[in-house]
């Protein structure tokens, strides 16, 4: 800090020439990106490495000595790293449009701004757009902290191919924008059915005397908002941006803990990582105990139960399928051990995929 300059000029020319240095550096970096894509094309590895970030961002962790914080260094890494990675391959990623929904603001954080975004009508759209290579991508909410499972995204496994092969969590804020000069003038709000619910007692509080008029997904409350100048909506801080209307209050959700995990959807496979997560399903034989020896082969294993649902299979009344979250990789010889007792005791049993545990 002693070597800094004091003077305003002197600050402003060294930071132009640290300006000039970052910039060749990144071109730098780029070049490099390019070449890893040469390879990655010639031995038809995948272009989105999850794996890979997550060692990038924990090398950055450790060579951080602020002032900057790890979440900004994080950001600015994360465009960086979509910058170069589009130098590789252009990547698509579909999500649950339109725009400024959590979907797109999770998809935004997953790949960042240099990839291209595609939004789509329906959670089955965005499994459909991978499935027929579309896109290369999709993002889908799987669960939410609050309201638990999204059964439209369970439901879309038994009948695709695709993997997950990432995940992350994202905090839910909601935002109240609208045109109306202040709360007594507005008279309707545009609400998705989850942001509604989780901002009613604000809502109660705040706007008794509005109507509450639900629209999904998220982001066409936005929509309806910009039409009605007595109308407002509930958005994510994406949706305040994207659709640019007055922010009349912020963080209006009840719970501040909040919170939806989104999975990211394709046909990698990703490699160890010493922090990992597998998901599977399965269903049973309809047999007294069934469930139970099933589970056993995780527990006789050591595999950590992290997540289990039930749906009901689609092919058949009455009988259901059993998803499961566990730590650890397929690979790791304590989960191949469980997989492998799992498939003797279940009819079937698929692997939807080993990634990276997201921070939670």
């Amino acid at each position: 800090m002693a070597d800094l300059p004091d003077s305003l000029d002197d600050i402003r020319r060294e930071i132009d020439s640290v300006d000039g240095r970052i910039v060749d550096l990144l071109n730098f970096r780029a070049r490099l990106a390019q070449k890893v894509g040469e390879v990655k094309g010639r031995d038809s590895r995948p272009f989105f490495t999850p794996e890979r970030e997550r060692q990038v961002f924990e090398k950055l962790k450790e060579a951080n000595a602020g002032p900057l914080l790890e979440r900004q260094l994080k950001s600015i890494y994360r465009e960086i790293i979509s910058a170069a990675r589009a130098l590789e391959k252009p990547l698509k990623c579909s999500y649950w449009g339109p725009a400024g929904t959590f979907s797109h603001l999770a998809a935004m954080q997953t790949f960042g701004g240099s990839s291209e975004h595609v939004p789509v009508d329906s959670i089955f759209e965005v499994f459909a757009q991978v499935e027929r290579g579309e896109c290369d991508y999709g993002v889908a909410p799987i669960e939410n902290s609050l309201a638990g499972v999204v059964p439209e995204t369970l439901d879309m496994f038994p009948t695709t191919n695709v993997k997950i092969c990432a995940e992350l969590y994202l905090q839910i804020d909601h935002f109240l924008i609208s045109q109306a000069p202040d709360f007594s003038a507005i008279k309707r709000v545009y609400a998705g059915p989850q942001p509604g619910t989780q901002c009613k007692r604000w809502l109660r509080e705040h706007l008794g005397g509005a109507e509450i008029v639900e629209v999904a997904p998220t982001a066409r409350a936005a929509e309806r908002a910009q039409q009605d100048p007595e109308g407002a909506a509930i958005v994510n801080r994406l949706g305040a941006e994207l659709y640019q209307l007055p922010v009349l209050a912020t963080h209006i959700q009840d719970n501040p803990q909040n919170r939806t995990r989104f999975v990211v959807l394709g046909f990698n496979e990703p490699a160890q990582t010493g922090r990992d997560k597998t998901s599977l399903l399965f269903n049973l034989r309809n047999q007294p105990g069934a469930l139970y020896r099933a589970l056993g082969a995780l527990n006789d294993h050591g595999v950590n139960l992290q997540m289990i649902e039930s749906r009901p299979a689609q092919n058949s009344s009455f009988e259901y399928l059993f998803f499961i979250d566990c730590i650890g990789h397929q690979k790791d010889g304590a989960m191949e051990s469980a997989i492998a007792d799992l498939k003797r005791l279940a009819l079937e049993t698929i692997v939807l995929g080993s990634y990276p545990a997201a921070a939670d």
